[in-house]
């Protein structure tokens, strides 16, 4: 095919948010564990799985035309590549993650000014030392190949460590001292590619599904039967997005009222709602919300 997209999906901690989040934009994606090459319902998209580590290379590089990574990985490898869209999601939840400088518990380490020709186990090295530099800080930084919780004191004196919740450092005996960087996944193109009308178009319409599907993910619909004596009652409760959609019935003492919501309200919402006479309610899953 002459059109046709190379997609980096993340293999890894982000694989299955990735996979879900394709899915509610409509494209279906499958794989088995040993297999790098998955399938998706577009022939037009040739999807590979990378480590997020590596994916900014390969996508500087040509071997990719577009990928899924962190920004992290994106300014570890110094990656001269398009940043197209920005996804806040991650493994466990819809937020960013952050790097922290981190140490055990009973540490003297107060701060980073403390790492003076100290030993410091990161994956992220060469933000690491940039971070140190800026501080004008001299320390030894080590690559750490992975359990990096698990090297301080005897193997290092502080880490410098991704977390979500911070749930696996404190489980180690470990506290956070600063943070490193904050970073978020990022959909990121080679710029030859980007320079392609076609591949260009293509890439904007998956980050429009994408941002679609990310937008609804803590989302729900709510539609409802409203007498129209009580509809501004009604109305005054609704913490919608925008407007809500009121339509009127074959029996025009009554309206139909439709709006998105936050899910987490919806459960102390709909008993106000029917006390204050809404029949008929119905709350629905989201797919997408474009703005």
């Amino acid at each position: 095919m002459s059109n046709l997209l190379k997609l980096g999906l993340p293999k890894g901690s982000l694989q299955d948010s990735t996979f879900h989040l394709f899915g509610k934009a409509g494209y279906k994606i499958s794989s088995t564990s040993r297999s790098y090459f998955p399938s998706i319902n577009d022939v037009e998209i040739k999807p590979m799985l990378i480590r997020a580590q590596e994916m900014s290379r390969y996508v500087e590089n040509g071997l990719l035309d577009v990928g899924i990574t962190g920004r992290d990985w994106v300014q570890e490898n110094d990656s001269k590549i398009e940043e197209v869209a920005e996804l806040i999601y991650a493994k466990q939840g819809l937020k960013p993650v952050r790097w922290v400088l981190a140490v055990p518990e009973d540490s003297k380490i107060q701060s980073v000014m403390d790492l003076e020709g100290k030993r410091v186990a990161t994956e992220l090295v060469n933000v690491s030392k940039r971070y140190l530099e800026s501080k004008k800080v001299k320390a030894n930084v080590e690559f750490s190949w992975g359990a990096t919780e698990a090297k301080p004191p005897e193997l290092a004196d502080a880490i410098i460590e991704v977390t979500e919740t911070g749930s696996s450092l404190k489980a180690n005996k470990l506290k956070i001292v600063e943070t490193v960087l904050e970073s978020s996944t990022v959909v990121i193109a080679n710029q030859e590619s980007w320079k392609d009308e076609w591949k260009k178009g293509k890439i904007q319409n998956i980050c429009l599904l994408l941002k679609g599907a990310l937008n609804a993910e803590e989302k729900v619909g709510l539609k409802m039967n409203v007498p129209l004596k009580k509809l501004d009652q009604v109305l005054k409760t609704l913490p919608s997005m925008n407007s809500p959609t009121v339509s009127y019935l074959y029996d025009k003492e009554w309206v139909d009222v439709d709006i998105v919501i936050d899910e987490k309200v919806v459960r102390d919402l709909i008993p106000q709602l029917k006390r204050q006479g809404a029949e008929g309610i119905v709350e629905y899953p989201l797919n997408k919300v474009i703005p």
